[in-house]
């Protein structure tokens, strides 16, 4: 209620005010013919002023406030990626026996279209995802997980992420098994049902990042041409990755 009462207050004073000016302008010029024409036509204006202000002008600006959240948010993105994300592709695709299947789709080059970053998103999504356990090296993961809680922590605490649900999980899945690695006294010698557990974890994390790397490459292609040459040049899916120019 006290929301309201000063909107209620505040309604009736502009209304009050406006019929004091009208009650002024007839007492000076006692011409009621233009006080009602001027009415009029104030009124029927207001359909197009709230066309105006509400639809168009509201939406430009909405749109400019959601392309600067995006910018901040892709530099998050790029952060995850320069902290975390680019390594930790290089560990899960290492540990995938299957990758020799579409590892030649993610060489992503200079001169690829909006529609080929299409083409190689659907071909992703029927991608047989998976992590070969026994090659895993579980104490190398703990740790380098372990490394990175804080800065994951600090990511997740940016109000930003609400823009983007996709991301928001993939640092999710990345923050619930660094936690499940480091709840374990020892990740040596685990039960075969303990470690298709952590299978399964760890696949849920390949998946979301795979895509979630392919539209960031997307995204520097189009926005920062010098950020993308980096990229290409340590792609984690190129054995031959290196970033110095050659």
């Amino acid at each position: 209620m006290k929301r309201f009462s000063w909107q209620i207050m505040l309604t009736s004073v502009l209304i009050f005010l406006s019929a004091v000016f009208y009650f002024f302008h007839y007492a000076i010029f006692h011409d009621t013919h233009h006080i009602f024409i001027y009415l009029v036509g104030d009124i029927a204006f207001v359909p197009i002023e709230v066309l105006l202000v509400t639809v168009i002008i509201h939406q430009v600006l909405s749109a400019r406030e959601k392309k600067s959240r995006m910018q901040k948010l892709n530099m998050v993105i790029g952060a995850f990626f320069s902290e975390v994300g680019t390594q930790l592709l290089i560990y899960l695709s290492d540990w995938d026996p299957k990758l020799a299947n579409i590892r030649k789709d993610l060489m992503v080059t200079s001169d690829w279209s909006q529609e080929e970053f299409l083409d190689v998103s659907k071909l992703l999504k029927k991608y047989d995802y998976g992590v070969d356990i026994q090659r895993v090296d579980l104490e190398g993961l703990r740790k380098f997980l372990k490394e990175k809680i804080n800065f994951l922590l600090r990511l997740l605490e940016n109000p930003t992420l609400l823009e983007h649900e996709s991301f928001t999980d993939l640092l999710w899945a990345v923050f619930h098994l660094a936690e499940e690695l480091a709840a374990r006294d020892s990740v040596t010698k685990l039960p075969d049902a303990d470690q298709e557990h952590l299978a399964g974890d760890i696949k849920r994390i390949y998946v979301l990042l795979v895509h979630q790397w392919l539209n960031y490459m997307e995204h520097l292609k189009g926005n920062f041409p010098y950020l993308f040459s980096l990229a290409m040049r340590t792609n984690p899916f190129d054995q031959e990755a290196s970033p110095i120019v050659k």
